[in-house]
């Protein structure tokens, strides 16, 4: 893993701090841009248009899905998640590099099309019960999604080797700082 990489790809179950993480990295590299990922989830209070997601009907995600206009998609708990060719081919048109905040099959789809772009970290919860504890105080799902989410965490927790980096996001300080090492060394910003 020596050659400069142009795709960060951020992925952790549920409520492990990947928005965190991505957000963090955001405002320390001005060369590097978030890639906004479409959905057909309903748009949270604080969240904008073409900022946070591409908010899709589930007709047009298909029709896009369809067309080949997706990179990786994924139904994740009744809602479509993806990510755009037109995200990356602006990011390369352009010459910035992009960071991902995305689910782990979504990040192994990335590294599956672009190998040689891409660099993939995983965030690790230190546990199941912490993580059931962010999620409860995010406060935006039922208990019925909460178990949703923590029984597929189980499943991504599973995959965590197949990334570049395996991180246990226990303090967010030092995580913070693991990452920013990660990136400076691998990514072109």
């Amino acid at each position: 893993m020596n050659k400069k990489k142009n795709l960060v790809v951020i992925s952790s179950p549920s409520g492990g701090g990947k928005s965190t993480i991505a957000k963090y990295l955001l405002g320390l590299y001005p060369n590097l841009k978030f890639s906004v990922s479409a959905t057909t989830r309903t748009k949270r209070p604080n969240e904008k248009e073409g900022i946070d997601y591409y908010f899709l009907t589930k007709e047009i995600f298909k029709k896009k899905i369809e067309n080949d206009e997706l990179v990786e998609y994924e139904e994740i708990f009744g809602n479509y998640y993806g990510t755009l060719k037109s995200e990356i081919e602006k990011s390369k048109q352009y010459g910035y590099s992009l960071v991902f905040d995305i689910d782990v099959k979504g990040a192994l789809s990335i590294r599956k099309f672009f190998p040689n772009d891409s660099l993939l970290i995983f965030l690790s919860p230190p546990n199941m019960a912490a993580l059931e504890e962010r999620l409860r105080k995010r406060s935006t799902e039922t208990t019925e999604q909460i178990n949703i989410r923590l029984s597929r965490a189980k499943m991504e927790l599973s995959l965590r080797e197949e990334f570049d980096y395996d991180l246990i996001n226990d303090d967010l300080n030092s995580t913070l700082k693991t990452v920013e090492k990660i990136v400076t060394k691998f990514v072109i910003v």
